[in-house]
């Protein structure tokens, strides 16, 4: 596929990329050849091929779902300007 001008121009355009006119013909090569080299990979035969979301072949390990305060209370408050009986006091906004 052969991007012209015109077409980069109009992509620039709609990514708000500003860019100069000297540089549209040149990106315009670069992005053709990018194009090209994507309708190659779409000759590569897949079939057969498992899509795969890493190259390592590993399980996530799974854990049973537990609420917790995370053990923590008192350190957290301690970073607070002001706290009540384990409770952050903020200032009313509400009358």
């Amino acid at each position: 596929m052969s991007l012209d001008k015109a077409t980069v121009a109009r992509i620039a355009r709609l990514a708000r990329v500003s860019l100069p006119e000297k540089d549209l013909a040149p990106l315009a090569e670069e992005l053709s050849g990018i194009l090209t080299w994507i309708e190659q990979l779409g000759e590569v035969n897949t079939d057969g091929v498992a899509p795969m979301t890493s190259v390592v072949g590993h399980a996530l390990h799974h854990r049973e779902d537990q609420v917790t305060d995370g053990n923590c209370r008192n350190d957290v408050l301690a970073n607070a300007p002001e706290s009540t009986d384990g409770y952050f006091v903020v200032p009313k906004v509400v009358e």
